[in-house]
């Protein structure tokens, strides 16, 4: 029995379908895997503010809450970075940028974390707010995080002093607000300014 001959330009274009069938199966699955893992049970929106109980404080710009679900997620705070409160890879980087030693690094990272651990302690029930990529590469939720009295946590360490403007696009939805803090707690010499931050 002879085989029929598949004309040439009808294998590229099985080859090309049969590729494109695949791609889209892939990437329609992955987005909804995707969408399912990353998603609050109560994705915000834009200016909707999440409750979520403080569990534990990891340092002065990271803790980790549970959600009205009893979902835990690990929430980063938008906006401003703290000192390291640990020896690790980012303090020895930190200490090479500033001229300061991994110790005074650390030293300032654990007066911001305890500042932290004083305004959310265990129990404390905060508000999330999202802006434009809810997550960072680590998978941590990325926050403006609002405390009981209506204050946001982010402008109060960078008010007081304890932590300094880091702005990554595209979460910029108060950077300058956190700029204007910050200018003015390096005039005043707050928190960790007047130690040299």
């Amino acid at each position: 029995m002879r085989r029929r001959k598949i004309p040439r330009g009808w294998k590229g274009i099985s080859y090309l379908l049969v590729l494109a069938v695949v791609y889209a199966f892939y990437h329609l699955i992955g987005g909804q895997f995707k969408t399912e893992t990353k998603q609050l049970p109560q994705q915000p929106q834009q200016g909707d503010r999440v409750p979520c109980t403080v569990v534990k404080v990891y340092d002065g710009d990271t803790f980790k809450c549970r959600l009205q679900d009893g979902r835990e997620v690990k929430v980063r705070l938008i906006g401003i970075d703290t000192p390291e409160s640990k020896r690790n890879r980012k303090a020895k980087r930190d200490a090479e940028k500033s001229g300061k030693s991994l110790e005074e690094i650390v030293s300032l990272g654990k007066k911001s974390s305890a500042f932290t651990k004083k305004l959310i302690p265990p129990g404390t029930v905060v508000y999330l707010e999202t802006d434009v990529q809810p997550y960072d590469k680590y998978g941590r939720l990325l926050a403006y995080v609002y405390l009981p009295d209506g204050r946001m946590l982010n402008e109060v360490l960078v008010e007081e002093g304890y932590a300094t403007v880091y702005t990554i696009p595209p979460n910029v939805k108060y950077a300058e607000r956190f700029v204007e803090l910050q200018r003015k707690a390096m005039e005043r010499k707050k928190g960790l300014w007047k130690e040299g931050m």
